[in-house]
C-alpha cells in the first residue's frame, strides 16, 4: 500500500496519531521537500528530527526523484506499505493527485491521510475561508522571465469583492538555466520569496497593465511561518507591508477584498500599531 501523509504545518509533532501509526508502520519512508517545507527544510537538524520522532530512516524525495522517478516508489509500494510524507495536506499539489491516479492504474492501494495545509489554516487572520476567490502563485521574476497570469486573477477576484491567497515562490534544489544549456545540472542554492518581494512584483505588473486591479493603497495581510509557534500576522496597506520585517520564510500573502464586519474586526488585531 503507498500511504499519502499529511505533516501539518509546524514542525515534526504536527503529524497526526494515525499518520504517525501509519509512517511507523511502513517499510520505506519519503518526505516531499519541494511544494512546500517543514522545519527539516530550513533547520539543519530538522530531518534528524522527523526521524527520531518517527522511528524510521526518511528519503528525501525533490520534485526531480517525484516527477520523474516516482516508478521506483510505486514499484515499491507494490510490493510492501510505503509512506509518502507531504508537508501540508496530500492534495495541496497537483504532483501528488498525479502520484495516486499512477499507482491506482498500477493496481496499488492508496490510503491518505489528511492535516492542516496553508488552505484553511489561513483562517486565522481573521478573514472567512468562503470568502476567498481564486489562489494564485507567484513566481519568482527573472530577467527573461515575468510571468504575470496572477494579475487577471487577483483583477477578477476584487471585481467580486473576494480575498486572494497568494502562494509565494519556493526554489529548492533547481538546476540554473546556465548548466541546463551545457547539459549538466547544477543546483542553485535554495530561494524562498519574501512577502516584500512579492508585493514589489505585485507592483510593478500593475504599473505595466494601468488595469487597477490593486494599488499600494490596497489592504492585504502578510503572514509568516503559518502554523509554527513564531507565525506573524501583520495587515496594512501594500505600502505599509513593505515597511515590515517578517522575518525568515515561508511567507505568504493574501489581497483583501470586501469584509464583513466580523473580519475588520478581526484585522484590528493584526493592523500596524
Amino acid at each position: 500500500m503507498l500511504y499519502i501523509v499529511g505533516l501539518g504545518l509546524g514542525d515534526e509533532r504536527d503529524i497526526t496519531l494515525r499518520g504517525l501509526d501509519a509512517v511507523r508502520s511502513c517499510h520505506k519512508v519519503y518526505v516531499e521537500a519541494y511544494t512546500s517545507l517543514l522545519c527539516f527544510g530550513i533547520s539543519s537538524d530538522g530531518l534528524s528530527r522527523l526521524e527520531k520522532l518517527y522511528g524510521k530512516e526518511i528519503t528525501v524525495a525533490d520534485r526531480e526523484m517525484v516527477e520523474e522517478r516516482a516508478d521506483v516508489m510505486l514499484s515499491e509500494a507494490s510490493e510492501s506499505d510505503v509512506a509518502f510524507l507531504v508537508v501540508g495536506d496530500p492534495f495541496g499539489a497537483t504532483t501528488h493527485t498525479d502520484l495516486v491516479v499512477r499507482a491506482r492504474k498500477l493496481g496499488i492501494k492508496v490510503k491518505v491521510i489528511h492535516n492542516a495545509s496553508v488552505m484553511n489554516a489561513v483562517g486565522v487572520c481573521g478573514l472567512q475561508l468562503y470568502r476567498y476567490g481564486e489562489t494564485v502563485s507567484i513566481p519568482f521574476f527573472t530577467e527573461t522571465w515575468r510571468p504575470d497570469s496572477f494579475y487577471q486573477k487577483i483583477q477578477r477576484n476584487q471585481q467580486l469583492g473576494l480575498h486572494t491567497l497568494c502562494l509565494l515562490d519556493i526554489r529548492v534544489k533547481e538546476p540554473s538555466l546556465e548548466s541546463l544549456c551545457r547539459g549538466r545540472k547544477c543546483y542553485e542554492p535554495p530561494k524562498y520569496m519574501t512577502i516584500h518581494t512579492a508585493i514589489n512584483q505585485l507592483l510593478e505588473v500593475e504599473e505595466m497593465r494601468r488595469e487597477s486591479a490593486y494599488s499600494e493603497e490596497s489592504k492585504c495581510i502578510g503572514v509568516a511561518r503559518l502554523g509554527n509557534e513564531d507565525q506573524m500576522i501583520v495587515a496594512g496597506s501594500m505600502k505599509d507591508l513593505l515597511g515590515v520585517d517578517f522575518g525568515p520564510p515561508l511567507h505568504c500573502l493574501i489581497v483583501v477584498g470586501e469584509t464583513h464586519p466580523v473580519e475588520e474586526e478581526m484585522l484590528e488585531f493584526y493592523g500596524i500599531k
